[in-house]
């Protein structure tokens, strides 16, 4: 409601024995419609802002979407996935929170991750990029490999050949080998053809269980021990032949023994996946290009 202003009256009414009492202008109220657009944008403002703000917490401290973009990580993760990883299992420190909106040392409400997990992080080189790989030695732990077998403080992790990973040769996901010439390739009946790559079962202490690929006798087949330090941890990739991680130094494009504070969350769920053959402007290939059958896959 608008308030007219008071005014005190004329001399000329005085004088003609008129009422002198005050007399108040009054102006006409702004119209609805008026009114109703003033208001309309301002609930619009403030509708948007608590939803930006409930997206930088959601995507802060509960969980948030990444992609795959490479396949160190076969045949768990495919190239074209994207899944949700839950922030809160390990805490917070600063790759946890989006933008780079606070910055910290540490961690906040820290807990310590389990082996096995599959971790999301912050590449410590300093590039700015995500990373994710398997979790495979605590503070403290002795990892080695020898003839492509893993050991954990001494003893060997069982490894069971199980059979080929048969992955689908799509635009995303080419038939890659780390040796020139090893690519085998196999075709279905229908022209489907697939990239076989030797698949295997490894079982760590405690009977967590998970698949590799495990192609040639390569260099990172045969490593020192690695004694691992406090506050850091040890990451490998399942795919292990086409993997960089920290069996190499960060000097060679690895990524050595990980910060604790790099941490960034657990590896959740598939909320999609696509094989790279969709086309923006033929909208039904959205469809034929996603991977229905791996939407929903959890993470151990």
């Amino acid at each position: 409601m608008r308030w007219g202003r008071l005014t005190a009256p004329a001399p000329q009414a005085k004088a003609a024995g008129m009422d002198t009492s005050e007399t108040i202008e009054r102006k006409e109220p702004a119209s609805p419609k008026a009114q109703k657009r003033a208001g309309g944008f301002g609930e619009t403002l403030r509708f948007l802002l608590l939803m930006f703000v409930f997206a930088v917490l959601l995507r802060g401290f509960v969980a948030a979407p990444f992609s795959i973009p490479s396949g160190s990580m076969l045949p768990r993760m495919m190239i074209g996935d994207y899944l949700f990883v839950a922030k809160w299992p390990y805490g917070f420190s600063r790759f946890s929170l989006p933008f780079g909106i606070i910055s910290f040392d540490g961690r906040v409400l820290a807990a310590e991750p389990a082996r096995g997990d599959t971790v999301v992080f912050r590449y410590p080189g300093g590039d700015g990029e995500d990373y994710v790989k398997r979790l495979i030695g605590l503070p403290g732990d002795q990892v080695q490999m020898k003839g492509g077998i893993l050991f954990l403080n001494g003893e060997p992790v069982p490894k069971v050949r199980v059979a080929d990973y048969l992955m689908p040769v799509t635009p995303n996901s080419p038939c890659r080998s780390v040796a020139p010439g090893q690519v085998h390739v196999v075709a279905r009946g229908d022209g489907q053809r697939f990239c076989a790559y030797p698949r295997y079962r490894e079982t760590l202490p405690g009977g967590r269980s998970y698949e590799i690929l495990d192609q040639v006798d390569g260099r990172a087949d045969d490593t020192p021990v690695f004694l691992v330090p406090e506050d850091h941890y040890f990451m490998m990739g399942d795919n292990r032949d086409d993997s960089e991680d920290s069996r190499f130094p960060r000097s060679e494009g690895g990524v050595g023994f990980l910060p604790a504070d790099h941490l960034i969350g657990r590896a959740m769920v598939t909320f999609f996946s696509t094989d790279g053959s969709a086309e923006w402007l033929k909208p039904w290939t959205w469809f034929s290009a996603t991977r229905w059958e791996r939407i929903g896959e959890t993470y151990q």
